[in-house]
């Protein structure tokens, strides 16, 4: 018994091998971006050496302010990930764990989550309180976020 569960292991290695897949194989990354403190200060903006706004980003990004016990939260991953993949090279899209980031939370004075953060290239940072549809989601990046690319282009 014990040969024949050595030989069905090896089969299915050998399998794997050949057809290019293993058992650990790494998977595609998220188009997601998840951000500790000093990704937020090298990538989005370094509140710490600069109290006015300025946004570090070549591209508008929406921020995403979590908890995994949160279950709105829950609600908007799987459309955040469905918009990442769809403004994929257009916007950023990150996330921000309020548990583990604590400091980058209270720097915007989070006392609500979900808590989205839609930053445009140019101006200031528009927030938005809670979950929504996909369809609002979408109707502010076009508004906020790629607004002055549409215009930029139109010029």
């Amino acid at each position: 018994m014990r040969k024949i569960s050595c030989v069905c292991l090896m089969a299915v290695f050998c399998l794997g091998i050949c057809f290019g897949q293993s058992s650990d194989e790494v998977p595609e990354p998220s188009a997601i971006i998840h951000l500790t403190k000093e990704d937020f200060l090298k990538k989005v903006a370094d509140y710490q050496s600069n109290r006015e706004w300025k946004y570090l980003g070549d591209k508008p990004a929406l921020i995403d302010f979590y908890a995994d016990w949160c279950g709105p939260c829950k609600k908007m991953e799987p459309i955040l990930e469905e918009l990442a993949a769809q403004y994929n090279g257009q916007i950023y899209i990150y996330k921000v764990d309020t548990e583990k980031e604590k400091e980058v939370a209270a720097f915007f004075r989070i006392q609500s989550i979900p808590y989205m953060l839609f930053i445009p290239q140019e101006g200031q940072p528009q927030q938005m309180i809670g979950s929504a549809p996909k369809f609002y989601v979408e109707k502010v990046i076009q508004d906020i976020l790629l607004k002055q690319q549409v215009n930029d282009t139109m010029e």
